[in-house]
């Protein structure tokens, strides 16, 4: 009797180490920019498009581009980080205020297995600076009737 909760006991712990290594695995960190640039595993990065350095292929469905460190307040001095997406582009990449990156560097280049296209937001103000000021909307809500 005693052996079959110690066997159960054992099974348990296995399929738990099982279950935590294979979490492990799957999971995929965000990095900075110059972090993505050496990075042999797939990673996500975040960053600014600079839109005078884009180029689509549309024979190879290559899109190649350069992206700054978002965070950045000087796109001149900020990292920069050259990247290569195979796929159709995204609709809305010209409007796009960043992208979020998942891929692996090649050595020379960031090779983006999925991109994800930040647009400015309907709730933020005409410059897409600032989110709106919640007092004008009240007072625009109360002279409109609204």
């Amino acid at each position: 009797m005693k052996a079959k909760y110690i066997i159960g006991g054992i099974i348990i712990v296995l399929f738990m180490f099982w279950g935590a290594s294979a979490f492990f695995k799957t999971t995929i960190q965000y990095v900075s920019i110059e972090k993505a640039k050496s990075s042999t595993k797939i990673v996500q990065v975040m960053g600014k498009i600079d839109f005078d350095k884009v180029f689509y292929n549309a024979d190879d469905s290559r899109l190649e581009f350069t992206v700054y460190d978002a965070e950045a307040e000087n796109k001149m001095t900020a990292s920069t980080m050259n990247v290569v997406f195979y796929g159709v582009v995204p609709g809305n990449f010209d409007q796009a205020t960043s992208v979020v990156l998942k891929g692996k560097s090649d050595g020379n280049k960031f090779v983006a297995d999925q991109m994800l296209v930040k647009c400015p937001s309907k709730y933020q103000g005409e410059g897409g600076e600032d989110y709106q000021d919640i007092e004008k909307h009240i007072e625009a809500v109360e002279k409109d009737g609204v």
